[in-house]
């Protein structure tokens, strides 16, 4: 079951706390995988480990593509490097997001303007660029990460949560486009999951967001790698155009 063995994935943010938690998932699958990220010290450091940890035996193993998603040009060239580098890309993995948070009556233009610039347009981006050849190989998976609070709101958060709940509504357009080539679209929606800024918070803070979650606990990476390779899988073919909430029960969203 989802096995990936022959497949190649293009991760973003794959560095961080859940993108390197879906490396691992989609690498133990059998995947090949470009590692994108925006600090290349930090991405490359990862590539190493992974290797190590994970290797894949093809060609040179997993790679590194370094990419500053603000910046349009390099979004534009990042699909393009990974399919020089890898040969095809059968999986793209939209992870990378930023957050300013601000009230909205202080959220000043910039931090609107870079959190829907990195969160929806580079997605939107990479998805577009990436159709073309997924239509060519009459086969690909989409996965984008949203969040649980694209779909509910959350005060301080305007920006963020409409990049979110727009991924949902390009995810489930494009759905439609490609659904005739074998292509899906699908997301990922993540609650509370415990990373190194919820382990700074005090025991105080932690109860508080554990009170929220029926299963009274925070997610860990894992859970959000293992939804991510079942969404990648050929398996979850008939699957698309869908939200997968991974949130404890957090928000029962249908």
């Amino acid at each position: 079951m989802f096995d990936l063995k022959g497949m190649t994935a293009l991760v973003t943010g794959a560095s961080g706390g859940i993108g390197s938690a879906i490396a691992y998932a989609l690498a133990r699958q059998g995947a090949r995988l470009a590692l994108s990220g925006s600090n290349g010290d930090k991405l490359r450091a990862f590539r190493e480990q992974l290797n190590t940890e994970v290797p894949h035996h093809d060609n040179d193993g997993h790679v590194e593509i370094t990419c500053n998603l603000s910046n349009a040009t390099q979004v534009e060239e990042l699909v393009p490097a990974a399919l020089d580098t890898l040969g095809k890309v059968d999986i793209l993995v939209n992870n990378a997001g930023i957050t300013r948070d601000n009230l909205a009556m202080r959220m000043k233009d910039e931090e609107w303007d870079e959190v829907i610039r990195i969160n929806l347009e580079s997605t939107f981006r990479l998805m577009r660029a990436s159709a073309r050849p997924m239509m060519k190989a009459r086969f690909g998976r989409i996965v984008n990460i949203t969040s649980v609070v694209g779909a509910t709101g959350n005060p301080g958060q305007m920006n963020y949560c409409a990049a979110k709940a727009g991924v949902v509504g390009m995810s489930r357009s494009l759905a439609q486009e490609l659904a005739t080539r074998g292509i899906t679209v699908n997301c990922v929606a993540p609650g509370f999951i415990r990373s190194a800024m919820t382990d700074a918070l005090d025991d105080k803070q932690k109860d508080a967001i554990n009170g929220r979650i029926p299963m009274a606990k925070m997610g860990e990476g894992d859970d959000i790698g293992a939804a991510v390779a079942y969404l990648a899988s050929k398996e979850a073919g008939y699957v698309t155009g869908q939200v997968l909430h991974v949130n404890g029960g957090m928000a029962m969203l249908g």
